[in-house]
């Protein structure tokens, strides 16, 4: 009973997508995102101009159904998780299954012991969901801009998306947005914190994907439970995934003595080097749109700019696959209809990055230290803590390399 009091308690306040989809089918964010909460935190053009039995209807989806359908879906798969142990033992389980399964256990106590994430409740159930996603998340911009919109949870803060377990309510409240002007963002998540507040179980939606993905998405996962800024999401999701790229590193060369761990571990190294040749290609576009917004031109010559950039996007992306020699999972981020949401969505996820792994660089091999660090910047205003990471980026950049 403790624990669902626990769950009806937090779950709504807490619901937010934390995952990443990488190109090999897993988790990174050009392939997946994430959610938030029950109000658009500005004035809705669209409510003002409603008869007032539409608004009332609005007003009730925005805050007790939003909160009411959150609740019930992390109840459903609180009632449906099952004890890791039970499942592996049992003789009707599937031995695919059940070698995911063993797998995963052994990346969460390697999580606990080698990378000092938290040892608790979490990954120790499983979920079979029977569906692709846990949740679809909405994420948006004004049309000519990279400021994302956000919505604010008591707990959580103000975070940049917002998610349903239902897509159709994903897809109507991403309807609202884009009648306001918006550039929205509708995509599947396969995992989601919920802070350390509840036992998160492994799901369906990413048992199966490859082992370096498995591991990155319970360590980004567990990394929200050590550390979470309230209302910044940035810094958030910066740290969850460079704590996923040190995990993943460190769990591959502990895998290196056998030749298939060699072999991994080399894979994904090339992986990386991919995706960072990609995430150089979005941050070139958004710095030059970021300009185009800036510029104070008239709203018809902003997009006509605007469509000039993506274009000028998607050609420089078909030079990098033609010298990749392939698309290697990138192609179905390409294939979308591109727009602000989709290049802010990546952002919240990496901008960080750089300046925390070279932090987390400082300190070697002590994660201890690094997230004692971290803990005291997260104590910071968020203007102080950006400017200390700025800092901490272009030292490194100015490094030498070797």
């Amino acid at each position: 009973m403790r624990g669902l009091f626990t769950f009806i308690t937090f779950a709504a306040l807490l619901l937010q997508g934390c995952a990443l989809g990488m190109p090999a089918g897993a988790r990174d964010p050009v392939m997946a995102d994430s959610s938030g909460q029950p109000f658009v935190a500005r004035s809705d053009p669209s409510r003002a101009s409603l008869p007032w039995t539409a608004r009332l209807f609005q007003a009730w989806t925005d805050g007790p159904a939003y909160y009411a359908q959150a609740i019930r879906g992390h109840l459903s798969l609180w009632w449906r998780a099952q004890p890791l142990e039970a499942l592996i033992d049992a003789p009707q389980t599937d031995p695919k299954l059940k070698d995911r399964l063993v797998l995963a256990r052994t990346i969460r106590q390697f999580a606990a012991e080698q990378l000092a994430l938290p040892d608790n409740g979490s990954y120790t159930r499983y979920v079979e969901l029977g569906r692709p996603h846990v949740v679809w998340n909405v994420k948006a911009t004004p049309e000519l801009s990279l400021e994302p919109r956000r919505w604010c949870f008591p707990v959580a803060g103000c975070v940049a998306y917002r998610g349903f377990y239902e897509r159709a309510d994903a897809e109507a409240f991403a309807e609202r947005l884009r009648a306001q002007g918006d550039d929205v963002l509708v995509a599947g998540v396969p995992a989601y914190s919920t802070l350390g507040w509840m036992a998160d179980p492994l799901l369906s939606s990413f048992i199966r994907y490859p082992e370096p993905d498995l591991a990155a998405l319970i360590f980004h996962e567990l990394a929200h439970q050590r550390l979470y800024v309230k209302g910044d999401t940035l810094f958030n999701e910066s740290f969850a995934t460079a704590v996923e790229i040190i995990g993943v590193r460190r769990w591959l060369e502990h895998r290196a003595t056998a030749a298939e761990g060699a072999s991994l571990l080399a894979s994904w190294q090339a992986r990386r080097a991919r995706r960072e040749a990609f995430l150089q290609l979005l941050a070139q576009a958004r710095e030059r749109l970021d300009r185009l917004y800036r510029s104070g031109a008239e709203p018809a010559a902003l997009r006509a700019g605007k469509q000039a950039e993506i274009e000028n996007l998607q050609a420089e992306w078909l030079a990098l696959r033609a010298r990749w020699g392939g698309g290697h999972g990138y192609d179905r981020w390409f294939d979308q209809d591109i727009g602000n949401a989709h290049l802010v969505s990546v952002a919240l996820y990496t901008d960080l990055v750089p300046a925390l792994l070279a932090m987390a660089e400082q300190y070697g091999d002590d994660l201890q230290r690094f997230y004692r660090e971290l803990d005291a910047l997260a104590r910071e205003p968020a203007a102080v803590r950006s400017a200390r990471l700025k800092a901490i980026q272009q030292r490194s950049q100015a490094r030498p390399q070797e």
